[in-house]
């Protein structure tokens, strides 16, 4: 398929409707292992919880060979078989809160192919507004990425040190039950995160993959412990892939001023898998 057929693609829109619940809530709570008190109807949906709001849902007839939706419905049909989450920017315009019904406005803001080290890759933007019944809250830009699959003699990609100095950090290990809990809050059927079998034997990971929004949601969660107000925007960047039962290091350098913050993830061998940029009220 042409690029300029998939450009085609470009200022495709879509709207969908959710509801932030209380039972949702909890049940992000316990895959957090917070212990935090029982929610109520009306408190603030902490930042970097939106992303259990609107899953995409489709028949079981429309779901493809890897667990995602097949392409061409919102997304364009981009004939690369590896689809990976690259990274987003989030800006919080105001709160949501338990109990809202929310709206989210997409579109497809570019289409854009490049080369790589293992061959041709095309990403694509989608651009999304989040309001709730007290007008604008959050507006993100999502990237994703489409590739071929890698070159198994090709040699793996140089790892990337950390970018600064961790005043802020903590280690988890995710592990099986995790990821599994994520995915089926936001309904994600991606079989890299939950099927074994398929992510060794078809995609060649050495193990279930972390998934992307997990990592950023656990940093948000450490701006949170550590920062001294509510993050107002943050810009995030998916670097590297991470594995479950491995550990992960969550880490932070705040600026003096504590307004800004570099905030990062760094796998078993202390190799950059996130980076990210957070700015704070």
């Amino acid at each position: 398929m042409q690029l300029d057929t998939l450009k085609e693609w470009i200022g495709r829109t879509e709207s969908q409707v959710d509801h932030v619940t209380l039972p949702a809530i909890e049940r992000l709570a316990a895959t957090l292992d917070r212990a935090d008190p029982a929610p109520r109807a009306s408190d603030v949906l902490p930042r970097g919880w939106y992303s259990i709001l609107f899953p995409r849902v489709v028949r079981q007839s429309e779901i493809g060979a890897d667990g995602h939706p097949k392409r061409g419905d919102f997304l364009p049909p981009v004939p690369l078989p590896r689809r990976m989450f690259a990274g987003r920017r989030t800006t919080f315009h105001s709160n949501l809160r338990i109990g809202d019904e929310v709206r989210k406005d997409s579109a497809i803001a570019s289409v854009e192919a490049k080369q790589g080290r293992q061959g041709p890759m095309v990403f694509v933007t989608v651009r999304a507004e989040i309001s709730s019944p007290r007008g604008l809250a959050i507006v993100e830009e999502q990237d994703i990425v489409y590739r071929g699959d890698p070159d198994p003699d090709a040699p793996p990609p140089a790892p990337q040190p950390a970018p600064g100095r961790a005043l802020w950090s903590e280690s988890i290990t995710p592990d099986e039950v995790m990821l599994f809990r994520y995915s089926a809050l936001t309904f994600n059927g991606h079989r890299i995160h939950y099927d074994h079998p398929y992510v060794t034997r078809i995609e060649g990971y050495p193990g279930l993959v972390m998934n992307g929004g997990l990592t950023t949601l656990l940093l948000y969660e450490l701006a949170r412990e550590r920062a001294g107000g509510p993050v107002t925007a943050m810009h995030s960047r998916n670097v590297r892939p991470l594995f479950a039962n491995r550990p992960i290091a969550l880490c932070g350098e705040p600026a003096a001023d504590g307004k800004t913050a570099a905030l990062w993830a760094l796998d078993a061998d202390g190799a950059l898998a996130l980076s990210a940029q957070a700015r704070f009220a």
